[in-house]
């Protein structure tokens, strides 16, 4: 990790194409600016982490579905048809 200390209104340029600008400083506070590509994504972390947990729960949720869906066979002409009733 960089750590690195600035002022109100210097600046920190990554890659040459984010810009991240301090804005001001007071009362333990820190406000910045963040210039950079609309491809790239900026998410606060704490955002970033509740993200991540709502996509794995959805994820597992869409497998458990799948699993399911294992019951159905489909015969050659294409009809799908229930494992459990016999033809």
């Amino acid at each position: 990790m960089l750590i690195l200390t600035r002022k109100n209104d210097e600046e920190i340029i990554i890659n040459s194409n984010i810009n991240i600008k301090i804005i001001s400083i007071s009362d333990g506070q820190v406000k910045i600016g963040i210039d950079a590509p609309k491809e790239i994504e900026i998410l606060r972390g704490e955002l970033y982490v509740k993200a991540k947990e709502v996509t794995k729960i959805a994820s597992e949720a869409s497998s458990n579905k799948l699993g399911d869906l294992s019951k159905l066979k489909v015969n050659k002409l294409g009809n799908k048809v229930d494992s459990e009733s016999k033809e």
